[in-house]
């Protein structure tokens, strides 16, 4: 998507609707996009006068220049050169600017911004953070979700119930850089359709490594769903 609505950058906006409560889109309508940034599974549209935020949660979905039939968007965006943005199932809200300017662009994993050593540095100020826990922690690993952290934790050979201060060093490097490679893996994977068939951990039965039935219990102060093989996986305590 942020490669997608780049383009959007510096038009105008003609038409704004939709069924958003939280905000009056008909204010949007006369503004120039100032900017539109990514962070994770947020978009954040910035005119001169407001920033809207907008969260995809768990199943938000958007369209460009085309539309869901039968749906109404909860935001829908048209500029005068006739670009229109469709926004579904999303959270849609006004931010002010101080968190706005708030926002580390240097967590998302995906970013130019991305920063390892601050992710680190943040990792090791968090030494009772769970491993599972600290992977799906926004502001640590921004875009990060549950099936890149079982598939990290399972490349890396780190059970998912490590404490992060326990982690040798090696290991807390290992688990930055996977979090970001993983990531680019996964949304050329997901371009060519062939996402689950590289799969290893995750919604598997068996670990590919050891031959034995893997663990599956919803664990963590996230209570999201882990896989991971008590074998071939060290817990750090």
């Amino acid at each position: 998507m942020k490669e997608l609505v780049t383009g959007f950058t510096g038009q105008d906006i003609v038409r704004a609707d939709g069924n958003v409560r939280a905000i009056d889109p008909a204010r949007l309508v006369g503004q120039r996009i100032e900017a539109i940034h990514t962070w994770g599974k947020h978009l954040l549209i910035e005119t001169a006068e407001m920033v809207v935020r907008v969260h995809f949660l768990l199943f938000g979905t958007y369209r460009i220049n085309e539309g869901r039939e039968g749906k109404t968007p909860r935001l829908s965006i048209e500029t005068a050169k006739g670009d229109v943005l469709n926004l579904y199932a999303c959270q849609v809200k006004e931010i002010d600017r101080a968190t706005y300017e708030a926002y580390d662009f240097s967590a998302d994993v995906m970013s130019d911004s991305w920063d390892p050593k601050k992710a680190r540095k943040k990792l090791r100020a968090n030494p009772d953070m769970l491993a599972c826990d600290a992977l799906l922690d926004q502001d640590i690993f921004s875009g990060v979700g549950n099936i890149i952290k079982n598939e990290v934790l399972f490349r890396i050979r780190v059970h998912p119930l490590s404490t992060v201060g326990a982690l040798p060093a090696p290991k807390l490097r290992a688990l930055v850089e996977e979090a970001r490679q993983y990531s680019f893996d996964f949304l050329e994977w997901k371009r060519q359709y062939v996402l689950k068939q590289h799969w290893l951990a995750h919604a598997k039965r068996t670990c590919p490594r050891c031959h034995i039935p893997f663990k599956k219990a919803h664990l963590g102060t996230s209570n999201r769903r882990s896989f991971y093989c008590e074998n071939c996986q060290k817990r750090y305590i």
